[in-house]
């Protein structure tokens, strides 16, 4: 997938991290201790956070290049086909012996979840690895996108050499694990929502104004930016020079699953195919917002037209 754009040759987006697959149940009510209930619906779909930012940033156009490793079972071909169907570039998805990454997901009719992930194949993922796919593809991407559920020391090993190689890092603090206070000065932007700011920060985060207090924390330890996301109530940029709040499209939310995903796939993506940050922010909380109106991880990621279509419906001044 070749796309011309302004940002030329370099408007790929490297995303290292996790891949599962995401076997989830749907019930009234989630079962108590050592209880057996019926059922609604079961599902099994791609997921795992990198993989789900690796989807989002090849629908929205970017060229996505993923950095991960599968099992040789039986959910590998669901894997690398979803995958390749998004035009996610997956020549450094390392197959490795034994079963792929796995997360139980139980949700309730509120749309509340339990989640058990279990690493699996996740677990041979390497530096080595990450520094073969930085080399292979130096010069054809300018972001980085990485999270935290793979081991903080490999996510930090992709930040800091993403750094050295010019360019622009992203990083998704989920799950939030307390990071080495050394890494923040290598991230360009951090991405934590109100949970995930308030374990990393000891803020709790409720409103723009925590959110605030919340940015201003990571950019005294070094981070370019914080945007913080406030599901309903938008998000929240600081930067060194201001701080700009990016009200949220309102929808009816039906299912959570992987719309800080949706939302960090899509901003890394419009970063590198060259648009300004704050019409980069606007795009990512419109596919977001798509995104929480669906069921599931994978699926639930929209196609960039959706997305350019609701802003534009919305933002008028900011489309195109």
């Amino acid at each position: 997938m070749t796309h011309n754009n302004e940002a030329g040759a370099r408007a790929g987006v490297m995303i290292v991290g996790s891949t599962t697959a995401d076997l989830t149940t749907f019930s009234h009510r989630l079962p108590a201790r050592g209880e057996t209930i019926h059922g609604d619906a079961f599902t099994l779909v791609l997921g795992g956070k990198g993989a789900n930012q690796a989807v989002a940033v090849g629908l929205a156009g970017a060229d996505a290049h993923f950095v991960s490793c599968v099992g040789d079972d039986l959910f590998h071909d669901m894997v690398v086909e979803s995958l390749t169907e998004a035009g996610v570039h997956i020549e450094h998805l390392r197959t490795v012996a034994g079963p792929t990454g796995i997360a139980h997901i139980r949700v309730d009719d509120s749309g509340e979840n339990d989640i058990v992930m279990v690493p699996l194949a996740n677990s041979a993922l390497s530096a080595e690895q990450i520094d073969r796919a930085f080399d292979a593809l130096e010069g054809r991407c300018s972001v980085l996108l990485t999270q935290l559920e793979i081991p903080a020391a490999l996510s930090s090993h992709a930040v800091r050499t993403a750094r050295q190689r010019g360019l622009t890092v992203v990083l998704d603090p989920a799950p939030a694990v307390p990071l080495d206070e050394g890494l923040w000065q290598h991230i360009d932007i951090v991405t934590p929502n109100e949970t995930e700011a308030g374990v990393l920060t000891g803020i709790h985060v409720t409103d723009v104004d925590t959110a605030a207090e919340a940015g201003a924390w990571f950019l005294a330890r070094g981070a370019g930016a914080a945007l913080i996301t406030l599901a309903s109530a938008g998000a929240l940029l600081v930067t060194p020079e201001h701080t700009t709040h990016f009200p949220s499209i309102p929808v009816t939310a039906v299912d959570t699953t992987a719309a800080g995903d949706s939302f960090a796939g899509y901003l890394g993506a419009s970063l590198a195919l060259g648009m300004p940050l704050p019409d980069a922010i606007r795009r990512a909380g419109a596919a977001g917002a798509i995104t929480v109106t669906r069921r599931g991880a994978s699926p639930s990621l929209p196609h960039r037209e959706e997305v350019d279509a609701l802003l534009a419906q919305h933002n008028p001044e900011h489309a195109g």
